[in-house]
């Protein structure tokens, strides 16, 4: 349904090659928003020396038929002459949630992406920006700045959406081949084990937990952990290996990051551990 103009502004930052992940986050901005501004670009800053910047999937002009079609009012595709005119000489860096998970294997990633969206919300000032769950250290690392910064814009954290064998949509699904992508349904699969484990009392602490995914994990031969932690969200903390996780205040998440071949790939559950201690 098109909208009127009037109202907030919401803002969705994508790097293209668009699925229906971003495709949910088009409605829910549509549903809050009366302009929706979808913006597309790869960040070279983002992405480290050996990462995949030149051969990021690209496809503009299915993007914007997608854009179209879910409702977008205006599509900013930057180039990095627009971006980057000249050489940064300013980051902005977030301590302490940056350190952990992705932040670990890929150091001055999240400079690039605060930098960026930083970037952004100067040149669209949305009242609202959209981001999907599944990079959830993102969303957090992004309210921290939000917050600390004073910016005036909200972050909107929208669910993970999955294909209907579970594995979690991403741009680089198609990096994946027939066995990769049988194998990667791992990473989905682990989770929803982890945490009837922990619903059922069988893994009670951080430390069992970790222990339970590695282990699932590692049943596929193709699969190379680059990470399988419990936190705190969205403080990203760590939970101490020998205490129950039913004693834990707030929200905990159960995150992974595994390679197929070339293609690392995320995902994680977040849930609230006293809702669980209320099943055992």
């Amino acid at each position: 349904m098109r909208r009127t103009g009037q109202g907030p502004v919401g803002l969705v930052p994508t790097m293209g090659y668009l699925h229906e992940g971003h495709a949910s986050l088009l409605r829910r901005a549509g549903e809050m928003c009366g302009t929706v501004v979808m913006s597309i670009f790869v960040n070279p800053i983002q992405f480290g020396p050996n990462e995949d910047y030149e051969a990021y999937p690209r496809d503009e002009q299915r993007d914007l038929e997608l854009a179209e079609r879910e409702g977008a009012d205006i599509v900013f595709i930057p180039s990095v002459d627009v971006m980057y005119p000249r050489p940064t000489r300013t980051k902005i860096a977030v301590s302490s949630l940056t350190t952990r998970l992705c932040g670990a294997s890929r150091p001055g990633h999240f400079d690039g992406v605060t930098t960026v969206v930083a970037k952004l919300f100067n040149l669209v000032q949305p009242e609202y920006a959209f981001f999907g769950l599944k990079d959830a250290q993102q969303v957090a690392v992004l309210r921290q700045m939000v917050e600390d910064l004073n910016m005036n814009v909200e972050i909107i954290p929208c669910p993970i959406v999955r294909e209907r064998d579970g594995l979690a949509l991403s741009s680089r699904n198609v990096y994946l081949s027939a066995e990769e992508r049988r194998q990667a349904l791992v990473l989905s699969r682990s989770l929803q084990e982890a945490r009837k484990a922990v619903e059922e009392g069988r893994a009670e602490t951080a430390g069992e937990v970790r222990e339970l995914l590695t282990s699932v994990i590692s049943g596929s031969p193709l699969a190379d952990i680059d990470y399988a932690e419990i936190l705190t969200f969205p403080g990203l903390e760590p939970l101490e290996g020998g205490l129950p996780l039913t004693g834990a205040e707030g929200e905990i998440i159960m995150a992974l990051a595994v390679r197929f071949g070339r293609t690392r790939l995320i995902d994680n559950i977040i849930f609230t551990p006293k809702e669980v201690a209320a099943l055992v």
